[in-house]
């Protein structure tokens, strides 16, 4: 009880050097007054055996922050998705040459982290590029206060982050470091490969063998976490990611329809009245001699139908398999995916320049 009380009156002692003005508003919209992070509180403490104290210390010293919220919500006018937009923010000279450079200089642990979990270091690198370009932008919010912004004051996805608010104590408690020394994206994740409290407290690894994890101020460590998060949720060793394709047929949309989940073997695709044909090779396809157009010369496993629109131009068309996959479960979106897989190629076909 001791300690406790000791820890209240740290959290105490920080509200009390705030400016009057601030703590007047910390008072008028004091989080721990509101009945459901009173529920929340009581729940950390039922099944976490959390310090009721601390919390209710911590959300007293909390405001909502406007700039978290502006940022998750949707556009008023969202216009028409592009990828040609969408890959040039990520595919271009800046990522390309900071990413050969993050090659060679952690080229040992790349390739200990593609030994290890069978991801290419080429992905590895093009992922921890696209997040945060190398540990430039990994952002500055309190992970504590935008996560307590959107858990209770963004209700289309209140419950997620309440579920990552609750992972977020939890980890400080863990790793023994203060709840408000956590920064990071205004939605909560965290580090070189943005991963969100709950990825932080599955997939992190002390990958530079330093004795703790830090995928803030450890660039091996992220390395290592990037990859075992790709290898728990799935990835193939060897196997496929995707392959531009072109496409003819009526079952198209139906196709399009089913998800980015692989289902079908391509070789099936005909019996759905729809005929592709491979424009190219990406990373990770292994391609066989003399193939040509016919749907049963693809790769002999699931795949979906991804659909890249472009407004004014024609749809870039690709096979998704298992691997691709398994990067959307980093970034639920198809053109996540597409862009990491075409940046580890550009940064693969640099790397043998």
């Amino acid at each position: 009880m001791k300690l406790n009380y000791v820890k209240y009156l740290f959290l105490l002692c920080l509200f009390l050097t705030l400016p009057a003005q601030s703590q007047t508003n910390h008072q008028a919209n004091s989080y721990a007054e509101r009945e459901d992070v009173k529920a929340f509180i009581d729940q950390m403490v039922t099944e976490y055996s959390y310090d009721r104290m601390t919390l209710d210390a911590l959300f007293r010293v909390t405001q909502p922050i406007a700039s978290v919220l502006k940022a998750i919500r949707p556009p008023a006018d969202p216009g028409i998705r592009s990828w040609h937009a969408y890959r040039s923010r990520f595919v271009e000279p800046t990522r390309i040459a900071a990413g050969k450079q993050f090659m060679q200089r952690y080229a040992s642990e790349l390739a200990a982290a593609q030994t290890r979990f069978g991801v290419p270091a080429e992905i590895i690198t093009a992922i921890i590029g696209i997040e945060t370009i190398y540990g430039k932008h990994m952002g500055n919010y309190t992970t504590f206060a935008a996560l307590t912004t959107l858990a209770f004051d963004y209700p289309p996805r209140a419950e997620l982050f309440r579920r990552e608010l609750a992972e977020l104590l939890l980890l400080a408690r863990e790793e023994n470091r203060p709840i408000l020394s956590y920064t990071g994206s205004y939605a909560g994740a965290m580090g070189w490969p943005q991963f969100m409290p709950s990825s932080m407290r599955q997939y992190a690894l002390d990958f530079d063998n330093d004795g703790r994890i830090d995928l803030a101020a450890s660039p091996v460590d992220a390395i290592g976490s990037a990859a075992n998060f790709l290898a728990k949720h799935g990835w193939q060793t060897g196997g496929p990611i995707a392959e531009t394709i072109t496409i003819s047929g009526d079952g198209i949309q139906a196709l399009i329809d089913e998800g980015i989940k692989p289902q079908r073997l391509p070789r099936e695709f005909s019996a759905q009245q729809v005929e592709i044909q491979k424009v190219g090779q990406k990373v990770g396809q292994k391609v066989g001699d003399g193939d040509t157009a016919a749907n049963h010369q693809f790769s002999d496993q699931p795949a979906a139908l991804i659909d890249l629109i472009t407004p004014d131009a024609p749809t870039e068309y690709r096979l998704g398999y298992q691997n691709f996959y398994v990067i959307t479960r980093y970034n639920r979106s198809s053109f996540y995916a597409a862009a990491v897989m075409d940046l580890a190629e550009a940064l693969k076909d640099s790397a043998i320049d």
